[in-house]
């Protein structure tokens, strides 16, 4: 019984912190640049202001708790998708952030940690990727497929970091972190794949 009624209590506080950051979201939609005070977020979740920093915490924690959610939604599309193609990593996650432009922009320029935002699921997906292409025979044996990943995720955070100040529009902003990729990709070519993974930056423009 203890059991069962532990599980109801974290459903329950689950529920409510589902409400917490979807509140969040709404009032960042209604106006961007509105302060987002623990008050506000528990008047319009419907839940008092200790239940909003017990379930969540300070302002801090709930731009992180926002950030784990974008990527909680990123590793439902990917694995949906069953991505092995680095290309899709990158393009999805470049469309989940600009598909909700302004909370993720908030979200990343609040945040004190915001580096981090692709931390988790894209620089999974994409190092899993990397290693799949070297195992195909794509890229150099010698390569090391992790380090590759990490440079493609740098770049990336950079892109996702101008298109939040607004120095770069969304296609720019796919387009910079695709060219991140091409680069990495024509670098670590194996022989046989060489002139096709160095074709885009050959035809491309500098992005």
């Amino acid at each position: 019984m203890e059991a069962v009624e532990g599980g109801l209590r974290e459903r329950h506080k689950a529920r409510r912190r589902g409400r917490i950051l979807e509140a969040t979201r709404e009032l960042l939609r209604e106006g961007p640049e509105a302060v987002i005070s623990t008050e506000r977020i528990a008047a319009r979740a419907e839940v008092s202001p200790a239940t909003v920093y017990n379930l969540v915490g300070p302002r801090d924690k709930i731009w992180e708790a926002l950030a784990a959610e974008f990527m909680d939604e990123l590793e439902r599309r990917l694995g949906a998708q069953g991505a092995d193609d680095p290309r899709e990593v990158v393009r999805s996650t470049v469309q989940l952030f600009v598909g909700d432009p302004v909370v993720s922009r908030r979200m990343v320029r609040e945040w004190e940690d915001s580096g981090l935002v692709l931390h988790r699921s894209p620089h999974t997906h994409l190092r899993r990727a990397l290693a799949d292409a070297r195992a195909r025979g794509l890229l150099r044996t010698d390569i090391a497929t992790d380090a590759l990943a990490a440079v493609v995720s740098t770049a990336c955070v950079g892109a996702l970091h101008q298109w939040v100040a607004a120095l770069i529009d969304d296609d720019r902003f796919l387009e910079r972190a695709l060219l991140a990729l091409d680069v990495a990709l024509a670098a670590a070519a194996a022989d046989p794949h060489r002139d096709r993974l160095l074709a885009p930056l050959r035809t491309g423009d500098a992005r």
